[in-house]
């Protein structure tokens, strides 16, 4: 398709570069005005004794399982471990989910961390958190991971510990490219590398790993590296969701984000305990958080988590980008009932904030002389 109908020369092989502006591709030569590396990233695993010699999945190489593990050991209670932990245990196995964190998704909102935690537990899935494995071994066809509370027998262990950027054998010494094999190539916010030359976009250099922000980052390169653009990664709203049940997706700051920089902010919750909707789905057991910037309806930050906060969270996203504050967002009709009428709650518990004592004694004032 890229070469056919795009017009794009493709060439299949193991690339690296060779000099200042060439890169060889299996023995072919090729020369460059400007280069890009994309290489992403993969799946890596801790360094824990034995478990590669006992072997184990990755969220790659999991989909070739051929039949369902009546026990599966997951390590890693980060996005894709728990995504990965959920799903096997609806499909029937027994799961038990490690981390050295004291709960799940420790990077996430702590209160939406909450709420899946608990669902993990209603779902009897065995949550081994706050300890260090000290090695796997096996016996006869299972796996069994020990650790400072006893030991766990398993048919498989799935790794879901973070990805490793792609930098090895690409000859990047030889333009002058730095990198490291945790941060991956490093790049200034225009997504130049060290060499003014060559850019870099998507896993192989960036903290957030996710496709939808590759895809992004690939836009940026192109305006920078074709057509003068000055576009900056740091003008973006990254949005991102963890696809468990219920769904957490966030875009912005955290709030501790916004401590760090010193910035003030009010934050508004609408639980989903207080939407129809999510009533009659059942499905109470949620919210919508919004951070503003103190004293304003400038949006920073936003947590959702609902059964499709993915799809709820683009209105908040879009809001972002288009600089509309969440006062903007009370005036959007929402069909009743739908979840995302979370979201227009959580903008009147804004506007609520408006009404001053003052405010409130003109009203009054207005009131009774009109009546």
């Amino acid at each position: 398709r890229f070469q056919h109908e795009l017009g794009v020369d493709v060439f299949l092989g193991d690339a690296r570069f060779t000099g200042p502006d060439t890169v060889a591709v299996d023995g072919t030569a090729l020369r460059f005005k400007r280069a890009v590396i994309a290489t992403g990233a993969r799946a890596s695993h801790p360094p824990i004794p034995g478990l590669a010699e006992a072997g184990f999945l990755t969220n790659e190489s999991v989909f070739s399982l051929t039949e369902r593990p009546a026990a599966l050991a997951v390590i890693g209670a980060g996005p894709i471990g728990c995504e990965l932990a959920q799903a096997f245990r609806r499909l029937g196995s027994e799961v038990v989910l490690f981390d050295a964190a004291p709960h799940v998704l420790v990077r996430e909102d702590a209160d939406a961390a909450e709420i899946l935690q608990r669902a993990f537990e209603r779902e009897g899935i065995r949550l081994v958190l706050s300890c260090e494995l000290r090695r796997v071994t096996r016996r006869g066809r299972r796996r069994v991971i020990e650790f400072a509370a006893g030991e766990v027998a398993v048919d498989e262990i799935l790794v879901g510990a973070g990805r490793a950027p792609n930098v090895e054998g690409l000859g990047l010494e030889a333009v002058g490219v730095q990198w490291d094999t945790a941060r991956g190539v490093v790049v200034n916010d225009r997504l130049q590398t060290t060499n003014p030359r060559i850019y870099a976009a998507g896993d192989v250099c960036m903290q957030h790993k996710f496709t939808h922000m590759a895809d992004a980052a690939a836009r940026i390169v192109i305006q920078n590296t074709l057509f003068l653009g000055r576009k900056k990664l740091s003008a973006l709203h990254v949005p991102w969701c963890t696809y468990t049940d219920p769904e957490i997706a966030h875009v912005g700051m955290y709030e501790r984000d916004a401590a760090r920089q010193d910035i003030a902010v009010d934050t508004f919750v609408t639980p989903l305990s207080t939407v129809d909707r999510a009533i009659a789905d059942g499905e109470e057991r949620g919210f919508v958080k919004v951070h503003v910037k103190k004293g304003t309806d400038r949006i920073l930050g936003a947590t959702v988590v609902a059964r499709h906060a993915g799809e709820m969270l683009n209105e908040i996203t879009l809001a972002m980008v288009g600089g509309l504050g969440l006062g903007t967002l009370a005036n959007v009709i929402h069909p009743y009932p739908t979840q995302a009428e979370a979201i227009r709650k959580t903008a009147d518990a804004y506007n609520r904030t408006r009404l001053t004592p003052t405010v409130k004694k003109a009203f009054q004032r207005w009131l009774a002389w009109t009546r």
